[in-house]
């Protein structure tokens, strides 16, 4: 099922991972694509597919949702990483190539080409048997993807095993501008030995895939950049895999404007925490979220941070799915209804852009850490899982525009609010930030680099009808 673009305009297929956090960024590809006269198609597996035509109102978008069967035996999830990845592998991709075929015999465009986040590295494979150009979009943090790409030479240098434990504690890995990372930080490091194990194999296994891409749009600045005495230092270097893969810095991409539809959402938005934040004073509320994709952090930590809010006596808006709630103090919600607001899911960047939001307890997450930034909002910062401990090394150690929370009991949180607020210079490291990231110069760089991209794509098409 999809639904249907008035005007016939050559396809460009977009393949996000199944999570909200890397469909958001790949919508806001798609409608920045729109303005170079291609006819974006986004697809992804039914599970997900489902939630979003039941959140969103696709009439609102010029462009196609289309899904593929994952399996999941129209179950709703969640889903952990592995029943995805296996799903991923041997499920989706006989189905997408039979749908690419059914698109290719439609007489409203042909498919001119195929972007694949990273993680979804198996829909290349398919791509390539199709005769499909492709292109792969890293949804996060281009440090990261500079860490993820060096994996072989830390391996060849005996910093990590070939199953991805590290060869000793400490520091890992150092690459040009990027701030020293330790053990704790590398994305694979989740959960037992096993899991470790596993999720090495798939970051090693869409680095083989990488060899067959022509271009590389990063969801991230246009270039890294580090502040000595005030004053930011670009570093445009960025290793490609391969020597004739072309990168392309295209984020942040452009936040959806009054003329275009608002922010995806798998979730039912609370709209009713705007209107109690009209009622707090300016700078005043914390705003805590730990993402759409990050499982539990347990029940113990739910409830000691549901003391710790409780006893910091400021109003505080908290995001907490009800499968998040079995940790809160038995009659939490009403004892605190005063002080602060439990919701389902929130509208975030509404909620950031409000004057009475001073501080947010967030998880780092790349989409969330950007949204922060375009809403000048200092962060505190409770990493939990992948990329996010890299994204809060950037956030306290070079960008200085939060601080690392140590643990969520009272001792801690206060402790990181009190150090946050009374650090008078993260306002200016903000303003910085801030212009320096979203400012006009950025925006002109991003929508040279998408117009490069589509000019390279109509180059390649006008190559293979000759």
């Amino acid at each position: 099922m999809g639904v249907q673009c008035i005007m016939k305009k050559p396809k460009i297929l977009l393949v996000p991972y199944p999570a909200q956090g890397h469909v958001n960024p790949m919508l806001k590809l798609g409608l920045a694509l729109l303005t170079h006269g291609l006819q974006p198609i986004i697809v992804t597996p039914e599970f997900i597919h489902r939630r979003i035509v039941a959140n969103m109102d696709l009439n609102d978008y010029q462009m196609r949702f289309m899904s593929i069967p994952d399996g999941f035996s129209g179950e709703e999830g969640p889903y952990d990483f592995f029943s995805i990845e296996k799903s991923m592998e041997n499920i989706m991709p006989n189905h997408l190539e039979t749908l690419l075929h059914e698109l290719d015999e439609d007489d409203d465009g042909t498919v001119v080409c195929m972007v694949i986040d990273l993680l979804a590295s198996w829909a290349i494979q398919v791509a390539t048997r199709c005769g499909i150009p492709v292109a792969g979009f890293w949804p996060a943090m281009q440090a990261t993807y500079r860490l993820i790409t060096s994996i072989p030479e830390m391996i060849h240098a005996d910093l990590i095993s070939e199953t991805g434990c590290p060869r000793h504690e400490g520091t890992v890995s150092s690459l040009p501008s990027q701030p020293l990372l330790s053990t704790e930080d590398l994305p694979w490091l989740i959960g037992t030995q096993a899991s470790r194990k596993a999720r090495l194999k798939f970051w090693i296994r869409i680095l083989d895939r990488l060899t067959s891409l022509r271009w590389l749009l990063l969801n991230s600045f246009p270039q890294e950049f580090i502040i000595h005495d005030d004053e930011y230092q670009d570093d445009d270097y960025i290793s490609p895999p391969h020597n004739n893969l072309i990168i392309f810095p295209v984020g942040p991409l452009p936040e959806p404007s009054l003329t275009t539809p608002k922010n995806p959402s798998f979730w039912k938005e609370d709209t009713s925490c705007l209107e109690w934040l009209d009622h707090q004073k300016p700078n005043s509320v914390i705003y805590i979220s730990f993402g759409s994709w990050v499982s539990p952090i347990g029940d113990a930590k739910i409830k000691t941070l549901a003391l710790t809010l409780q006893s910091l006596n400021r109003p505080f808006i908290w995001v907490l799915a009800e499968s998040w709630r079995h940790g809160l103090p038995n009659g939490y919600s009403e004892t605190v209804s005063k002080q602060g607001k439990l919701v389902l899911w929130a509208p975030q960047f509404q909620v950031l852009q409000h004057k009475a939001v001073g501080l947010y307890l967030t998880h780092c997450g790349w989409n969330s850490t950007m949204e922060a930034i375009q809403c000048r909002k200092r962060l505190l910062c409770y990493p939990v899982a992948g990329d996010q401990f890299v994204n809060c090394k950037y956030i306290v150690n070079v960008w200085k525009i939060g601080v690392k929370v140590k643990g969520l009991g009272q001792k801690d949180v206060e402790e990181a609010v009190k150090k946050v607020m009374k650090d008078e210079e993260m306002e200016e490291r903000l303003r910085k930030i801030y212009h320096r990231t979203m400012g006009e110069e950025t925006s002109s760089r991003v929508a040279g680099n998408l117009k490069a991209f589509v000019l390279g794509l109509n180059q390649l098409q006008q190559n293979s009808l000759h």
